[in-house]
């Protein structure tokens, strides 16, 4: 316990999923964290159900660099600087082939997943540099490896952060910045529930025990699972880690 004791997180799409069990968790293990997000309502919801003075919600628009240099500020005013930095805001966008799918929704998904965390990492690295160093966790995707027909837009945005995070790990090291990325499999969110209706409408079920029989451990992954493993790339006892890649897939990449 307390392995976050004294640090100071954001994480951003923390209203629900991934993001939300991650906030709780942290503020567990000792840390103040500034929760972000769009949905101002479900942000609320979830900072109130955390239930802490070490919870606050901050409503923003990632892909907007005045939102981030926002968030920033906020975090500093609020909680006194940035340790720890969840760039864990994404969208699926539409399930659609490569051919069928419209040019402002590629934008959007591009704009959301690679955008927004290029632009947190713009505006967090340098306050996190004044306070000596810190940790970078940028959500991937299993799909960040590999491939997936119909979600071309996500597949890229969730390779391409990987190259990002790589040259964040480079730029970053000589303030103590570590910078990795965690790759989930599929997880049981509202993404999913999205996309298991986009492969199969009206279908979303079968989508899902064929998804699921894909993943070696036999199960999707629970939002805590995978917050468990962005805790321990925050904490010191990763402080040698740097620039990885770190599969959360249930064997998904074995095979």
């Amino acid at each position: 316990m307390n392995r976050l004791e004294g640090k100071v997180a954001v994480i951003t799409g923390a209203a629900n999923g991934i993001g939300k069990a991650a906030a709780k968790l942290f503020v567990a293990e000792g840390a103040a964290v500034l929760l972000v997000d769009r949905d101002e309502a479900a942000l609320a919801a979830a900072t109130q159900e955390i239930g802490s003075n070490r919870a606050a919600a901050f409503a923003a628009d990632i892909t907007a660099p005045e939102s981030n240099a926002a968030m920033v500020r906020a975090a500093v005013e609020r909680f006194g600087g940035i340790d720890v930095f969840l760039a864990n805001a994404g969208i699926e966008g539409d399930v659609k082939s490569i051919v069928d799918t419209g040019v402002a929704s590629f934008d959007r998904v591009i704009a959301v997943n690679v955008r927004g965390v290029w632009l947190g990492l713009k505006y967090v690295m340098p306050e996190m540099a004044r306070r000596g160093g810190g940790s970078v966790v940028i959500t991937s995707s299993v799909m960040g490896v590999g491939g997936g027909a119909n979600v071309a837009p996500y597949v890229t945005s969730k390779h391409a952060v990987i190259g990002l995070m790589r040259s964040a790990a480079l730029e970053g090291a000589a303030q103590k910045i570590r910078v990795n990325t965690v790759n989930p499999s599929p997880v049981e969110t509202r993404m999913m529930r999205s996309l298991e209706e986009g492969q199969a409408p009206g279908q979303a079920a079968m989508a899902h025990e064929m998804i699921r029989q894909r993943i070696p451990l036999g199960r999707y992954a629970e939002p805590e699972d995978i917050a468990r493993v962005m805790l321990f790339l925050a904490s010191a006892d990763a402080e040698f880690l740097t620039g990885g890649v770190y599969m959360a897939d249930g064997g998904w990449s074995t095979s």
